[in-house]
């Protein structure tokens, strides 16, 4: 049975917002999915300051290729596709306690042509 696998880098995910403390950003090294299947990737927001407040930006890279800008997520009223990115593709986010304070991009009806890195970058600004 073939799987694709779906890595995930955190590329130094450090981020660019001016305050007195900046957070980070970590991802797990690689995650792994059945063609068809479902997938969510996270992204955890260094404790000290809550997700909510902030736009996550996802991005996927395949090998040889510039970054592909899929979408942002601040929350249900405050998120953006980015253009000819499948619904397939979706962000979402815990804030049900501070040591949550995750962000997921879930990818579903995988196919192989999403074998790809996956990073995540944090914003004060939608796009």
């Amino acid at each position: 049975e073939s799987c694709t696998h779906i890595l995930i880098l955190s590329l130094g995910s450090l981020l660019l917002i001016v305050a007195s403390t900046q957070p980070t950003l970590t991802q797990p090294a690689s995650e792994s999915v059945p063609p068809g299947g479902t997938i969510k990737l996270s992204c955890i927001m260094s404790s000290g300051t809550s997700i909510s407040g902030y736009y996550i930006h996802w991005f996927q890279q395949t090998a040889g290729n510039p970054p592909r800008y899929l979408l942002y997520y601040k929350d249900e009223s405050s998120k953006h596709q980015g253009s000819g990115v499948p619904a397939r593709f979706s962000a979402s986010k815990d804030t049900s306690k501070a040591s949550t304070n995750t962000c997921y991009l879930a990818i579903s009806a995988v196919e192989a042509e999403d074998e790809a890195s996956y990073y995540c970058l944090i914003s004060s600004g939608g796009e």
